[in-house]
Parts: structure tokens; C-alpha cells; sequence
């Protein structure tokens, strides 16, 4: 059985939770978040709490129903508290600059780079070498910082290019005679 299920996802105040048959809606302070359950997932408030549970005593329906649950505590965590990746550009004249809906990279190219922002994610530049990408979606957050960081991934002989801060980058020796 899945021991992740069985523990309720706390609502905490401020949230308010709509459930509609196999479509579930999440409200708080950050925004607005739904998904669509799989059938075989049964999800029930009780008070201030969700809980998922498997309508099936199969092994994927059980699976199912802790990977739902895990889903929807991301969802409240987004939408009261919210999600933030931080890349960090590691090499000369690499910068980066957030104007509205655009971010414009310069990363070693012949040409800027530009992203277009997805709607529901806000990139900030404390500094011309840091981004910071935040959201109410987890799995949107981290796709975008992931996009960002697909321009440039750290080479392994300098270590230059677009990491996340927290990432270690493996260096190799220069090749020796």
C-alpha cells in the first residue's frame, strides 16, 4: 500500500479548494491552480484536509493515488507559499536582464538570447549573473529554469555556463602531455 496516501494534505487558511468530479481547483494568495485526477483517484476534504485513495486495490491504482496526493500538497504549497528556482551565469560577458515578459541572455553567442516568460511565472535579475524564476506551479518553475539553463549547461573544463545555484559542476583536468 502507499504510505505517501495515507498522510491528509493540510489546508491552510487563506486556501480555498473546489472539488468537481475528477477536476480539482486550488485558490490561494498566489493564484490559481486545477489538475484533473485519474479516475481510479478518489479525492474527499475532510475539514481542513485532502485526501487521496485509490478507488482500485490494484498496485498502479495505489500508485496512483500517493502520486496524486503528492501533486495536490505541491499545489497547495504554490498557491499559498509558491516555488523559486535560482540559476547563477558562470563566465565572462555572461549576463542576463529581465525586461517584462522577456528575458535577454547573453551567453558567448553571435546573438542575444531571448526567452519568451510563460504566463503564471515572474523572473527577477538581482544581479547581471543571477536569475531567479518563481511560481505557484512546481512543474512549471522548474521546467523554465531548465529551459533557461538548456541554452548554456556548464562545460566541464571551466565550469562556464548557466547552473543552478545549488549545482556542483564536476571539473576535468586540461589534457596533459
Amino acid at each position: 500500500m502507499s504510505r505517501i496516501a495515507n498522510a491528509p494534505v493540510e489546508i491552510p487558511a487563506g486556501v480555498e479548494v473546489s472539488l468537481n468530479g475528477t477536476e480539482i481547483s486550488i485558490k490561494g494568495a498566489k493564484g490559481t491552480l486545477s489538475r484533473n485526477v485519474h479516475p481510479d483517484v478518489e479525492v474527499t476534504q475532510e475539514g481542513s484536509a485532502l485526501k487521496a485513495s485509490s478507488r482500485l486495490k490494484s498496485k498502479a491504482a495505489v500508485a496512483l493515488a500517493g502520486t496524486t496526493r503528492a501533486l495536490l500538497n505541491n499545489m497547495v504549497l504554490g498557491v499559498s507559499k509558491g516555488f523559486e528556482k535560482k540559476l547563477t551565469l558562470v563566465g565572462v560577458g555572461y549576463r542576463a536582464k529581465a525586461q517584462g515578459s522577456k528575458l535577454d541572455l547573453t551567453l558567448g553567442f553571435s546573438h542575444p538570447v531571448q526567452y519568451a516568460v510563460p504566463e503564471g511565472i515572474k523572473i527577477e535579475t538581482p544581479s547581471q549573473t543571477e536569475i531567479v524564476v518563481t511560481g505557484a506551479d512546481k512543474q512549471v518553475v522548474g521546467q523554465v529554469a531548465a529551459d533557461i539553463r538548456a541554452y548554456r549547461p556548464p562545460e566541464p573544463y571551466k565550469g562556464k555556463g548557466v547552473r543552478y545555484t545549488d549545482e556542483h559542476v564536476a571539473r576535468k583536468d586540461a589534457k596533459k602531455k
